[in-house]
């Protein structure tokens, strides 16, 4: 049995933890860098220590001074969360050689999936549809090209090692390929420390869709409605929402069931999630991360399942709660609030929070660790919180999301909830099914009664 996490997070998702832990009757760790000394992670944990200044290189990223921290502190398990270790093979090998419980799956899935290039090959043994490609990393701009001889044109060049538009680049010709190759590499190794480098058709027009799973190891599993995350800009995630909207009955099953066969393969254990792009009726795996979602709350408040808390029982030994594809009840909706002025490029913001006014009433939730007096500092990622909404419908769910939106308040630095109010706004975007490129076709602009609105881009033509 497990006894006392560690933490090895900052932000909401911290909070989300300790949250959890304290539910459950479990003890928490926090750790924390200098910035983070006020933190609401480290004041509500039963205890904190400091790993390290500022940076996240010499702090959260700084994995002797974590396991440090985990063996000082007496605890037994770390819970990575998400982003900084929670995809980190050799951190979870660490935790496993000093025997504490690495709240997800074993290192040595935990490489297979986080390798792009070795996740592809391992969803096509499962029988799993992946996008035409290359069969494993490109070695070279020669081998790129032979790739769109092969599969045609326009190709996308993705790192091997990462995600999140870095260490990507789309050609449309041959001509393009040996300074895209460069490029692609260079901004790889540069994000991830490995430029490794493989490619895939590229398709404009698709729509981002994944699968939440969870699975014990012993070969129990469930899993749960689909998440639409196509609203992004530049390969970051904005709205998600579940059930995916206009999504044919055919493909929400088949994913599920692409989903259920890649985690049975792989004797997964812990939270994850199976991401597929869809296009022209048809559904394409495209990677699996091997930890818990931001979004994860949208699946939490359509089915009721905790599943931090599921992270939890699973590691102790306990199992799953659920099993088989869990039901959906309503509609969610989870809106990223960050630390952006979307009128601005999208500029990052920092600086002390002035006023803070979270929205509440029936159906709304917001995970954040926001107070007034917080210093938003520059050294970590943009966002601030999350406002996830839940209703009977869709139609229900957009209505209650405008509303909290509209009582959302943050003051003192820009963010993107005027860029939300905008994108409910969006006829388009109410008839639900958008792909990935809505946001990259409109830009935010006042309407005649200084309301934000999406307006379509006038692009010159060619």
């Amino acid at each position: 049995m497990i006894s006392k996490i560690l933490v090895a997070n900052r932000g909401e998702v911290a909070l989300r933890v300790v949250r959890a832990c304290r539910e459950i009757g479990i003890r928490s760790v926090a750790v924390y860098s200098t910035a983070d000394a006020d933190s609401l992670h480290r004041l509500l944990a039963d205890e904190a220590i400091c790993i390290g200044p500022p940076q996240a290189t010499s702090s959260y990223l700084n994995i002797p001074a974590v396991i440090s921290a985990a063996e000082l502190s007496g605890a037994d398990a770390i819970h990575p969360g998400y982003g900084f270790l929670a995809e980190n093979a050799r951190f979870a090998e660490i935790c496993e050689a000093c025997n504490i419980k690495f709240l997800g799956p074993t290192s040595s899935v935990i490489a297979r999936m986080g390798d792009k290039a070795s996740a592809r090959k391992f969803a096509v043994a499962a029988g799993v549809p992946v996008t035409p490609g290359s069969d494993g990393l490109c070695r070279n701009a020669a081998e790129v090209k032979r790739v769109g001889a092969e599969v045609g044109y326009p190709l996308v060049i993705k790192a091997s090692a990462g995600g999140g538009g870095k260490g990507m680049r789309v050609v449309d010709s041959e001509d393009e390929v040996d300074a895209a190759y460069v490029s692609a590499s260079r901004e790889a190794g540069a994000a991830f420390g490995d430029g490794s480098v493989y490619v895939e058709r590229y398709m404009s027009e698709l729509r981002h869709v994944e699968v939440q799973v969870l699975a014990d190891g012993r070969g129990r599993m469930a899993i749960f409605p689909e998440r639409d995350c196509s609203v992004q800009r530049r390969y970051q995630k904005l709205v998600e929402e579940s059930p995916a909207p206009d999504l044919p009955e055919a493909a929400r099953e088949g994913m599920k069931d692409a989903a259920a066969a890649l985690v049975d393969s792989l004797g997964y254990e812990g939270a994850g999630t199976v991401e597929f792009v869809y296009s022209g009726g048809e559904f394409y795996f495209i990677e699996m991360n091997t930890r818990l979602q931001v979004e994860h709350p949208v699946t939490e408040v359509v089915t009721g399942v905790d599943l931090v808390a599921e992270q939890i029982s699973v590691a102790s030994g306990e199992g799953l709660s659920v099993a088989g594809n869990v039901a959906s009840r309503g509609h969610g909706m989870e809106f990223r609030i960050n630390a952006e002025d979307p009128r601005r490029n999208f500029l990052p913001q920092t600086g002390p929070v002035e006023f803070y006014n979270p929205p509440g009433g029936p159906g709304v939730r917001v995970d954040s660790h926001l107070y007034a007096g917080f210093k938003v500092a520059p050294y970590y990622d943009s966002l601030l919180a999350k406002l996830i909404v839940h209703a009977r419908t869709r139609d229900a769910a957009l209505r209650r999301g405008a509303r909290a939106l509209d009582e959302f308040a943050v003051a003192g630095l820009e963010t993107t909830l005027p860029l939300h109010l905008a994108i409910l706004e969006d006829e388009d975007f109410r008839r639900g099914g958008v792909p990935t490129t809505f946001l990259a076709e409109r830009e935010l602009k006042n309407d005649g009664r200084g309301l934000p609105r999406l307006v379509a881009i006038d692009r010159p033509s060619a």
